[in-house]
Formats: structure tokens, sequence, C-alpha cells
């Protein structure tokens, strides 16, 4: 079949990007999807079980640091597109061990840059689109929002490899004409979300009746977006976004920490036939992330004005959809919480 776009998906195994790639295999049955991921502990094979036979689909396992690899990819797909999601993203693991962060979301995001460059050198239509975040931006008090022309100010090892990585990106644009476009999101949730993550590690614990570790007094404000409405704001920015561009999405939907938790408990309590609030005995604060930021916010205002996206999960919603479906799904959940998982899970928190 001769496909009208040859798109690389790196990081496709993950949460955001096996959504991503679900969502584009389904829709665009004329795009020919292939997907390289690494495989570590936060990409699983069984979030692409729907399309894993799909005809326009192709999986490769690479890491996007070994250029020999990535190079291959295009060589025997002839790669015209990118849409880069592959990244370590989880703030802990960064202040345990930044230099897997530098080597993964920077080193291995200039890579891939360079092969792209030598690789589209005729005429036709070609796009970078770099997936990136709001943590960039830093910390804001207790008014304003985060826009495109927020200056970067990063708190955390993962932050600074993400703000590393975009301006890279913006580099290769100005600097040799790379056409590419960058989007930062604030904090996704929904189905397939690695345990780690506060929504689906407390949706687990609370099933289980173990501890809900909450940084601090709680009281860190984070806005949550649906991953689908993220996804579907990709699938415009990547068809419509105007070239050498940044947009953010976010989900206009901010809580305190601790009123999220307590929100889950509410909701699982009802789901599992417990008294109402029981499950908030759990709760348990614990010792404070270093350089915890104190709020993220975003405004969108301009992918809305320019393109027309705004979320359409309402939180409540999207949230009893989530725990739904990891109750559903405890299979998932139990199979990837390896052993891996385990270990760090109990280094990372029952010595706080």
């Amino acid at each position: 079949m001769n496909y009208t776009k040859k798109i690389l998906i790196t990081g496709g195994a993950g949460f955001i990007g096996s959504c991503l790639v679900r969502h584009l295999v389904a829709k665009y049955p004329n795009y020919l999807i292939v997907n390289a991921d690494k495989l570590t502990y936060a990409g699983n094979l069984a979030n692409l079980e729907s399309i894993k036979d799909a005809s326009n689909y192709r999986f490769v396992k690479a890491d996007i640091c070994d250029a020999a690899a990535m190079q291959q990819i295009f060589t025997e797909y002839s790669i015209d597109h990118v849409i880069h999601t592959a990244a370590e993203s989880h703030v802990d693991r960064s202040i345990s061990n930044p230099m897997e962060f530098v080597q993964t979301n920077v080193v291995g995001t200039v890579k891939l840059l360079n092969i792209c460059k030598s690789a589209w050198q005729d005429d036709a239509a070609h796009l970078f689109y770099h997936i990136s975040t709001d943590e960039v931006y830093g910390s804001l008090g207790e008014t304003g929002k985060f826009t495109e022309t927020t200056p970067y100010d990063p708190r955390s090892p993962y932050s600074s490899s993400k703000a590393s990585s975009d301006h890279f990106v913006r580099a290769y644009h100005e600097t040799y004409g790379l056409p590419t476009v960058i989007s930062n999101c604030s904090n996704n949730y929904g189905p397939f979300h690695f345990p780690e993550k506060l929504i689906p590690l407390c949706i687990n614990n609370i099933l289980h009746e173990k501890p809900l570790p909450v940084y601090g007094k709680g009281d860190n404000i984070r806005d949550w977006l649906f991953v689908q409405d993220h996804v579907e704001a990709i699938d415009l920015i990547f068809h419509q976004g105007k070239t050498g561009s940044t947009y953010n999405i976010g989900g206009d939907n901010e809580w305190k920490n601790i009123d999220l938790v307590r929100a889950l408990c509410k909701i699982m309590d009802r789901k599992l036939g417990r008294a109402i609030g029981s499950s908030e005995k759990l709760i348990t604060f614990v010792k404070d992330r270093a350089g915890h930021d104190q709020r993220y916010a975003i405004d969108f205002t301009k992918l809305n004005s320019e393109l027309g996206w705004k979320p359409k999960a309402q939180f409540e919603e999207g949230l009893e959809e989530t725990v739904q479906w990891y109750l559903d799904h405890q299979n998932w959940v139990e199979q990837v919480i390896s052993g891996e998982y385990k270990k760090y899970y109990e280094a990372q928190y029952t010595t706080r």
C-alpha cells in the first residue's frame, strides 16, 4: 500500500504514546505507524494488544539513543514524520538517577534530530513533533498560568532534561530549518497509566488497603488532563499546527493533591461497597519531594484560538472512568507491577 504518511512514534508502548498509537492506527488507515520503544519498566506491549495485527502498524524494539537502530528504521520504512514521546518522565526517578534522564531525554532527542536532519533533504512534507511538559516552566504562585512565552525555570533533573530537549528542537528549527513543533502538556490521567503515578497508585493501594503516600501536606496543585483529550490535541497540532510553533495543552482543571486523593477514596469506597470516606484512613503524609514545585496551571488559549481545541472530559467523569478501568483490568496491573517496580516502590516510600 502507498501510505500518505509514514510516521515514527517513539515511546509508543508507554502511557501517552500507546494511547496516541492506538488513536492514529485506528483513525488513519492510510498512514503507516511505526512504533519504536525500548520497553523499559514503563513500556508495555499489552497496551497495544488491540491494534497489534493492524495492517498499517509496525512495532520495533529500539532505543532512541541507538543511532544505528533508529537510522535503520528511517531507511527501512522511509520515515517522513516523527512524533517524539519517548522520555524518562518520573520526577522521583530523576532525582535518584539524573544521568539516565540526560541520556534519554537530551542525548536521545539530539540523536533523533540529527537523523531527521540528514534524512529529510528533499522538498517533501516532513515534521518533527516533540512532546514536552509544563514542568519546564517551573512553579507558579497562587495565581497565573503558564503560557507559551513563560520563561523556562526547571526545578528537577527531569524538567531540566525536558527543557534542554525543547531548546535543542527549537535550535534545529532555527539553525538547520528542520520543520518542528512542540507541545507542553499538563498532568495526564486515564487508562494504562503506569502504577507508580499518583492516580493509579492510589487506586491500587486503596483496593488492597495499603498506605496512600502523599508528599508534604498534600497542598501541591496540578492541572489534570484526560489522556484522550491530550491525544486529540496532538492529532490536531500534528495536522494543523504552525511549523516552528509551541502549543500548551491543559485541562483547565486544578486540584490539590490531597483533595484528589480524597476524591479517589470516595469513588473507590462507593465502587467497593465500603463506608464512604473509610479509605481516607490510608492516607499517609511522607517527607516532601526535593524541589517539589507548588503549582502548575496551563493556559491553552493559543491552541483554542488558532486550532479550536479544548478539553472534552469533565474531571469527575474522567476520574470515574479511570477508576473503573483499573478495577476491570487488575490482571494488567498485576503484570505491570514487576519485581523492579516493587523494589523501587519500597526504596522510594517505605523509608520516608
